[in-house]
């Protein structure tokens, strides 16, 4: 194993506390985890090659998936110890309002909203720590999980909630805007835009299917694609083509999201004609797929053809016995911080389960 000095991990912790700044410069809560973050700069973690922790129940990453996770391993007295991963309370930490989780009549912030998941677990007994997953051999028991290279858990059972991560256009406008009229889920955010003018960008069946959930909320959609014809199946193809509310611009990507302080139109290039056209919106999504934090665990996990780990169906079970996974690192089709929830919760009952039936708990 070659252990890389402190050194080697500090661009990860900068662009840890570069994500926090933005989230405190939007107004979120986050302050606490800022200066946590810091003070891990100031205090490395063990270098000692030898340094390995035996655990009952491991939980790799936070968000909703890994916290309900931890709160019902937590009370059913499995000692869980979950590490948060480069981004503590998942995708929910960079989205502003949040209206569609049970529970808050009026909303809440997502940052927010992961504080809440966060105290409840730790007050149901999680021991939650920063660090990142970097290696895992799940060959034999008791599964060894890496810790930013430097500390190795031993578990007996873990559970998988890495989340996962939208694939983004990588302009500065996007960034920037990203929780001020830009987005990567419409059945997240949609709601904002009634009877509003906004865009999408994308081209398969997942940037089809939010085109049409769109277009029953919004005046007018305009949908971006890079070539002149789309990834869709037929029928979803069909039927974007026939609502007379979307409007295609093929051969075209997306030269700038306009706006200061919230999206007010885009600029939209056209490759084949070199025309380039202002179009004026209020929301602009991103619908170029998803890549799920699952690389690690490929050598030992079945997974399918986009990296999703596959599960036992109505279970949270994997083909490997004593790991489970959660979230949306398992979940291609709802993707929502409830559903996420739901399956962390899943999860923890099963591996109470398997834990029991080995004895070990």
């Amino acid at each position: 194993m070659d252990y890389r000095p402190w050194s080697a991990h500090q661009g990860l912790i900068h662009t840890y506390l570069s994500s926090i700044n933005i989230l405190l410069c939007k107004g979120g809560s986050n302050r606490f985890l800022l200066n946590f973050a810091r003070q891990k700069l100031k205090s490395p973690l063990s270098m000692d090659q030898n340094n390995i922790e035996k655990v009952n129940c491991l939980i790799i990453g936070s968000g909703p998936a890994g916290y309900t996770a931890a709160v019902y391993a937590a009370r059913a007295n499995m000692k869980p110890v979950l590490y948060q991963g480069i981004q503590p309370g998942g995708q929910l930490t960079i989205t502003t309002e949040v209206e569609n989780y049970p529970g808050f009549p009026e909303g809440i912030q997502g940052p927010e909203l992961m504080v809440h998941f966060e105290k409840q677990a730790h007050r149901m007994g999680a021991d939650i720590r920063y660090g990142l997953a970097t290696q895992v051999d799940f060959s034999q028991q008791p599964y060894k999980v890496w810790i930013d290279e430097e500390k190795i858990i031993e578990a007996n059972a873990v559970i998988i909630s890495t989340g996962a991560s939208a694939k983004w256009l990588g302009i500065e406008s996007e960034q920037r805007l990203n929780g001020y009229g830009v987005s990567a889920c419409a059945v997240c955010d949609g709601f904002f835009f009634r009877n509003k003018e906004v865009a999408i960008v994308g081209a398969g069946d997942t940037a089809a299917e939010e085109a049409l959930y769109l277009s029953k909320l919004c005046t007018t959609v305009h949908m971006i694609v890079r070539r002149e014809e789309m990834r869709a199946s037929k029928v979803m193809q069909e039927r974007v083509k026939a609502t007379p509310n979307i409007k295609i611009y093929w051969n075209s990507i997306t030269d700038e999201i306009i706006g200061e302080k919230a999206v007010e139109g885009v600029r939209i290039h056209n490759t084949a004609t070199g025309e380039k056209q202002e179009v004026a919106i209020k929301g602009f999504f991103v619908a170029i797929g998803h890549k799920p934090n699952s690389d690690i665990f490929a050598p030992f996990l079945e997974m399918d053809e986009a990296g999703y780990i596959k599960t036992t169906p109505g279970t949270a079970k994997t083909n490997v016995e004593g790991v489970f996974a959660a979230g949306d690192v398992q979940d291609k089709i709802y993707r929502q911080a409830v559903t996420a929830a739901g399956s962390g919760c899943m999860a923890a009952l099963d591996a109470e389960r398997y834990l029991s039936e080995k004895g070990l708990h």
